[in-house]
């Protein structure tokens, strides 16, 4: 079964991007070597933020078009849910320093 995912991209000034694919790694790596001209080289949007799964490309193409619709706020407010410390999700834990290294509690 394919696995399909919503995924937000934010730059070091906060700058937001949402999309959608089938291939999370390959996406990622896309955008962190800035591969493509467009919006995401120009704002330097090159940190994983926020990550939803889904079975079906059409509920995962409904969630990407909902989240588009929010406002800002509501955006990080979700991200700041699920990743309060902004802390990019494509990196392993152990690049990411220890919850006391980033200044957040080390449990929720």
């Amino acid at each position: 079964m394919r696995t399909f995912y919503v995924y937000i991209m934010a730059s070091p000034s906060r700058t937001l991007y949402i999309g959608v694919t089938n291939n999370l790694e390959r996406r990622v790596s896309e955008h962190k070597a800035r591969s493509f001209p467009g919006f995401t080289r120009k704002y330097n949007v090159t940190e994983l933020v926020y990550i939803e799964e889904f079975v079906s490309v059409r509920d995962a193409i409904q969630r990407e078009k909902e989240l588009k619709g929010w406002r800002r706020e509501k955006k990080i407010a979700l991200i700041e849910r699920e990743n309060a410390g902004w802390d990019d999700l494509a990196r392993p834990p152990s690049s990411q320093g220890s919850a006391s290294d980033r200044g957040t509690p080390a449990s929720k």
